[in-house]
């Protein structure tokens, strides 16, 4: 049988569909794992080293002890161990712990805070979630909340805290207004009351 014009004409179409498909660039995965594996440190190109260098401002590493960080009261039933304090930035890090069933006052953010419960549950008055091991917490500015713990061991959690915080007594009257030089002024008042060494790795400076 012969074959027409259209049938060929769209033979050839298919027979040129796997040429145009081999020259297309392939589509880009993404990163899947890690590009190096190597057990060594790695000297990259750095385009501003000597500015980094002068200007750059070093990570710091706290560890574990009371040594390193206190638990310092935050109340009768409640302490915070400080990690890291920002003061250009009115920022602060450091670990809560409601050590009972209790409650922190209502209090209003005017900054972001970040929180990872660590051990224990919590929860805000005012939603209802809790928090449990490995939950993450985003608040932004602006939102008021009263944080409470049910649970009989209490919880530990993780902050980061940026900007004033506002407390307000159970009549919503203002009583204080905490931030990092509050926090700073904290850690550093119940060292030189127990004698405990300033420790500078917690100053982001």
């Amino acid at each position: 049988m012969a074959t027409s014009t259209a049938q060929k004409s769209s033979s050839a179409a298919r027979k040129s569909v796997p040429a145009a498909q081999k020259s297309a660039p392939a589509a880009h995965a993404g990163m899947s794992a890690p590009p190096s594996t190597a057990y060594k440190i790695v000297d990259i190109p750095e385009l501003y080293r000597d500015v980094v260098q002068r200007y750059g401002v070093p990570g710091t590493f706290v560890g574990p002890s009371e040594k390193d960080s206190p638990w310092v009261p935050f109340g009768p039933n409640a302490a915070i161990r400080h990690l890291a304090f920002d003061p250009r930035h009115n920022t602060f890090m450091n670990m809560l712990w409601i050590k009972s069933a209790g409650v922190i006052g209502t209090h209003k953010h005017r900054g972001t805070v970040v929180m990872m419960c660590l051990e224990g549950s919590a929860r805000y008055l005012e939603y209802d979630w809790v928090a449990t091991p490995g939950s993450f917490i985003y608040e932004p500015p602006g939102l008021t909340h009263t944080l409470v713990t049910d649970n009989p061991t209490g919880v530990k959690l993780f902050g980061w805290l940026q900007g004033p915080i506002e407390w307000y007594d159970d009549q919503g009257k203002f009583i204080e207004t905490s931030d990092v030089f509050f926090f700073m002024n904290h850690y550093e008042t119940y060292c030189r009351e127990h004698n405990i060494p300033i420790n500078k790795e917690l100053y982001l400076l």
